[in-house]
Formats: C-alpha cells, structure tokens, sequence
C-alpha cells in the first residue's frame, strides 16, 4: 500500500523524516529493493540490517527504518532519509497491521504441517475466478515474510489469502495478531519441527492458535480427515466447514470421491459439496498437481471458495489449468526418463505420500532420491528408518539416501527387506553424479529433501544447471 512517509511515520510512532515521499513498496533485503521503497534494517542471524542502510539508500530506497541505537552510525546527509524506532522488526510487523486494518477486508490464513503452500496457492485460484486476491508469494508465511505480503495490500484488492508458518508456540498466535483473519484453513497436523515441540499434540497445540484467533462470527475450514485438527471447532462459536476425501457426511462441506491418481498426468475426482440445508452439488475436478494429497488440498480449495459465494463448477474450472508450482511436484523429462522434482522442502507426511505416488508410476525403474529431513529433533532416527520401512514395503527399485539422518533411510529399508540398489551421500554433488550415470529410458526419479540438503544440485546434475533457477 502507497503511504506517505509522514503517514508511516506516524503509524510506527517515531519523528517524521526531514524530506518528503511516498513509499511505493517496503523491503529487507538491499539487494532486491526497488527504487521508491523503505527499507527496515532488520537484526537476526548472521547479518544486520543496519550495515546496508547507505547501500539501500544509494539504490534508490525513498527511506530506511532503523534502530534508534543506530542512529549515530549515519553522517548528517542521511539522516534526513531515516525513522527511528525502537526496534525495526517490530516496526514492520507494527506497519503491516496498520495497513491490514485500513484496507479492512476478509483475510484467509492457511496453517498446517505440510500443504500450506500449495494449498494457499489452490485458495488464491479458486478465489481469483471472481475476486481481486492478494497471495503470500512463494512461502513468505513467518514474522517477516506475513507483514511484507499484507504491506502489498491496496485498495484494488477484494480478499487476502495468507499462509502462516511456525517453529515455536506462539509465533502463530502472533501473525493473527497481525493479520486479523476472518477465515482460517487447517490441512493437517503432524511430525514436522518436531526438534522443537515434545509431541504432535504439541504441535497441535500451536497450529490451533489461528483457531483461537479467529473472532466470534469467523469461519474454520477444517480437514474431518486428521483426528486433531477435525477437534478444532468444538467450542467454537463460527461457522466450521470441512474437507474430506470420500463420502461425504451430513456436515457442511467439499468432499472428494472416486478418486483417480494419473501418475504424471495428476488425478481426477468427483468433488461433492452439501450445504448447511443438506444440498448438494457435484462437479468433475481435474488436476495437473501429483498425488492423493493434492487432492485434499484442492478439496479445502473448493470449499473455502463456497464460503465466498463461488460455484463448485466454477472453482472446478479453476484449479484444473493450475500446475504444479516450481520445485514442488514438478514433472520434468531427460532422455525416455521422468524427473519428479520436489526438492523444494521435505518432512515425514510429505515424503510418505510422493513415495506412495512413486510407487505407483509405470516406470522401468522407480528411483527414490531422498533427502535428510530436518528440524526433527530426538524423533529423526526413528522417523527416518520408518520412511525406510515404507520404501522396502513399496515397489522402489534404488534408493539414493543424501546427507545425515537420511543414513537411516537406506538402514532402515535394508532391515526391512528392501532387495534393490541403496547407496548413501553425504554430498549432493555426488549424489547428482551418481544418478545421471545410473538414469536410464524408462526410469522414474522423485528427488525430496529438507531445503538445507540442496537437493537442487542433484536434479542440476541430470537436467543442466538452468533447472536450479527455480530454486
């Protein structure tokens, strides 16, 4: 949203600067920043916003705001192009719920273990075949990546779809906070960063922060399928909406029935929504997107588009010209062989549902590249070996384990039974190397790590350094 720096300067409370401006967008990150934009120097990890305040301004940013302890590290010329605060990230945070307020519309959030991604991106399509929708772009779902997406909000926009993200108990509680969702959409629950929670209960717990922030007359829309997340509208005093594969029940809801998975070319289904009345409507949904769980998520789709007033049919129409976002299911082919690339992220429920999809592709041979998958805290040598113990139990043909934990992969597989070619990486590089000497016409490939084991290097390897543009 284009505000004044008086305006901004007076939402986050500190001096006006000594010029005059308008901010046409908002950045942390120097080298990404347009000309016209404000810069907040933001504090954390490794770097400090703060020594590239001079380089932002130099490339064009109309501001920057900074620590007010930080003040004195600019010389006089610059002073006049900078605000104050006590602390930058909160600031931001402080901006993007004064924006969130002034544009004053309906705002979906979207939380869950795995699927929130390209659940939001299923919402955001559904929803644009009648509305103006801003999206979080990409996975920008956390304390900095919220607040950036709603400071993209103007008044052209009729309804936000948002994606909220967590580490911690209370991290989501807090994005609420910022973003004040009327309709809140829970995919699942289950074992992702459990390195910071005791169980999944636990994390339960933390997911249910969106459902707790939700106001009196909001709308949940919940997956009947998860036994915790299906417990999150008790006592709530909204309207509650459910997703579902298979017959529908007598709540109000979308549910998916005959299910059919493609392989490559998606799935198909009968979508089957009923109203609080007990009416119903049916439509044929086709999807380009892999695997059995993106048919819940568009399930989740269809319904959160009813609550807008949108047709079944029409939000049919809609999902079935989506493809398969970057990195995430994406289907690419080299010389007779298919490549799944989902390098993108990769936790216990996520690699479980593309190995069962891998298991069911006609290929001459089905080859896993499985990643380590992080942030599972004491739990990762168990939940590791078990993902071992379902390659052995489907038909996977070779096992290519990268890096870490994912040691337990191939350990576990091999103490199940698995009877084809296993090998362990420590280095993607290698692992890459490997498999374009073993890929051959006929195979089928799914390579799925955490982000941190650069499984990209891998399908660079196979496909050219160009494909590592979409990573």
């Amino acid at each position: 949203m284009q505000l004044s720096l008086a305006e901004i300067a007076n939402l986050l409370r500190c001096p006006p600067p000594e010029i005059a401006g308008l901010a046409s967008g908002y950045s942390i990150d120097s080298r990404t920043l347009r000309p016209g934009e404000v810069f907040f120097a933001i504090r954390g990890g490794a770097r400090d916003g703060h020594d590239f305040v001079l380089g932002a301004l130099g490339a064009g940013a109309v501001a920057a705001v900074i620590a007010r302890d930080a003040y004195e590290r600019y010389a006089p010329p610059f002073r006049d192009r900078l605000l104050p605060v006590a602390d930058p990230t909160a600031a931001l945070q402080q901006l993007a719920a004064a924006v969130r307020r002034r544009w004053g519309r309906k705002l979906v959030a979207i939380t869950g273990s795995a699927g929130k991604t390209s659940t939001k991106e299923m919402i955001a399509r559904v929803l644009g075949a009648r509305l103006r929708v801003l999206k979080t772009e990409g996975n920008l779902n956390n304390h900095l990546g919220l607040p950036l997406s709603l400071l993209r909000l103007t008044p052209a926009h009729e309804v936000a779809v948002v994606e909220m993200g967590m580490n911690h108990r209370g991290e989501i509680a807090r994005l609420a906070e910022i973003a004040q969702p009327q309709v809140g959409v829970f995919t699942n629950v289950g074992s992702v960063h459990l390195g910071n929670f005791s169980s999944e209960d636990e994390i339960a717990l933390a997911k249910r922060e969106l459902a707790e922030a939700l106001p009196a007359n909001g709308i949940m829309v919940l997956n009947r399928d998860d036994p915790r997340v299906s417990r999150f509208g008790e006592g709530f005093g909204g309207t509650v909406a459910w997703f579902g594969l298979g017959t529908p029940d007598r709540a109000p809801g979308v549910w998916a029935r005959d299910v059919k998975l493609l392989g490559e070319g998606g799935s198909e289904f009968i979508a089957v929504s009923r109203d609080e009345r007990g009416g119903e409507e049916e439509a044929v949904v086709r999807l380009q997107l892999l695997a059995r769980h993106n048919v819940a998520n568009a399930a989740a789709a269809l319904a959160t588009g009813l609550i807008f007033g949108l047709k079944l049919r029409t939000g049919a129409e809609a999902l079935a010209s989506m493809a398969s976002p970057e990195a995430r299911g994406r289907v690419l082919h080299r010389g007779g062989a298919t490549i799944i690339d989902d390098c993108y992220n990769s936790n216990p429920p996520a690699l479980e549902n593309m190995i069962n999809l891998l298991a069911g592709m006609p290929a001459s041979r089905r080859i896993l590249v499985a990643g380590e998958m992080l942030e599972l805290g004491p739990a990762a040598a168990k939940l590791h070996a078990r993902i071992g113990e379902l390659v052995a139990q489907r038909r996977i043909d070779v096992l290519l384990a990268v890096r870490g934990e994912a040691r337990r992969i191939l350990d576990g597989a091999l103490q199940a039974g698995f009877g084809g070619l296993g090998e362990f990486f420590e280095d993607a590089d290698v692992c890459g190397r490997r498999l374009a000497a073993l890929l051959g016409p006929g195979d089928v490939v799914l390579i799925k790590g955490s982000r941190g084991v650069h499984l990209e290097r891998v399908l660079a390897a196979i496909m050219g350094p160009e494909a590592m543009a979409a990573h």
